[in-house]
């Protein structure tokens, strides 16, 4: 199953048995838009209560750490999902904000029917997808065991080890002023982890906010990746998240996924680790 599916085929799919559409929008307003507009029949997911745990302080994992995978388990029974359901994923900013985090998480603990929406909400209303303003009820209440994260994972301590040698890859997803070191809207401190390679997650899309095609995306990575064994790819962003929609894009081109380090630069830079920056 392709990682990625058109609003046209959704639109076709929309009253199939055992599909669950989830907004995962992440902002200040994203519950009240979700109330006020959101695609028939999705449910909405809060990344900061149902996708992650967060901690008081963000350099014991960042500001995204994943959630206990066993109580993950215990969200997507609580949301109706079972093993069996196929997860459709939208947010507001082309999938590319908590969509991709949750399609990961899902891919991590095995889940294979899971498909995040090309272009998101925007793309969708633009295909003609019926709108809705009122309650979604809930499915009724799925069984799902998780045991473990089956994809993998950088920490802390691995990027320690690795990030100064020359057979490993670290990619930072984030926008170019925010890796240079010219603005921080979030963290503590500006700058990147020393030889890591900039390379943002936006470039995923085309003009419109959709993914580029397979091919183009096979095309772009391959010439980054190629002298590396994809066990010692790591990407990473901000929190956690973003960088999921590079992961996403490089399942969708048929690449192997890498690992993810989810403490990000929000966990490395407030553990007074080295920090690198361009033109300063």
């Amino acid at each position: 199953m392709s990682a990625i599916i058109k609003p046209e085929e959704l639109l076709r799919l929309k009253n199939v048995e055992n599909l669950l559409i989830f907004d995962v929008s992440n902002n200040s307003n994203a519950r009240k838009n979700y109330d006020a507009k959101h695609l028939e029949g999705a449910l909405f997911i809060d990344i900061n209560t149902q996708l992650a745990d967060i901690k008081p302080n963000t350099a014991d994992g960042g500001r995204h750490p994943l959630p206990n995978v066993k109580k993950f388990g215990g969200t997507l029974a609580a949301l109706g999902i079972s093993p069996s359901t196929h997860v459709v994923i939208y947010d507001d900013k082309n999938g590319a904000n908590a969509a991709a985090r949750f399609w990961w998480m899902l891919k991590a603990v095995g889940h294979d029917k899971v498909q995040v929406l090309d272009g998101g909400l925007e793309e969708a209303i633009r295909a003609g997808f019926p709108m809705s303003e009122k309650v979604e009820n809930l499915p009724k209440k799925g069984e799902y065991k998780c045991d473990k994260w089956f994809l993998p994972i950088a920490d802390l301590a691995e990027i320690d080890e690795v990030y100064q040698k020359t057979d490993y890859l670290i990619i930072d997803v984030r926008e170019t002023p925010r890796y240079n070191g010219e603005t921080e809207p979030f963290d503590k401190f500006s700058g990147h982890i020393p030889n890591a390679i900039n390379i943002p997650f936006a470039e995923n899309l085309d003009a419109m906010g959709c993914f580029l095609s397979p091919k183009a995306l096979r095309e772009k990575y391959e010439k980054e990746l190629e002298n590396f064994n994809s066990e010692n790819i790591i990407v990473h962003c901000g929190s956690g998240v973003t960088a999921c929609h590079t992961l996403l894009a490089l399942d969708y081109a048929g690449l192997e996924i890498p690992k993810l380090y989810v403490g990000s630069w929000s966990e490395w830079s407030s553990n007074d680790r080295p920090i690198a920056t361009v033109g300063k």
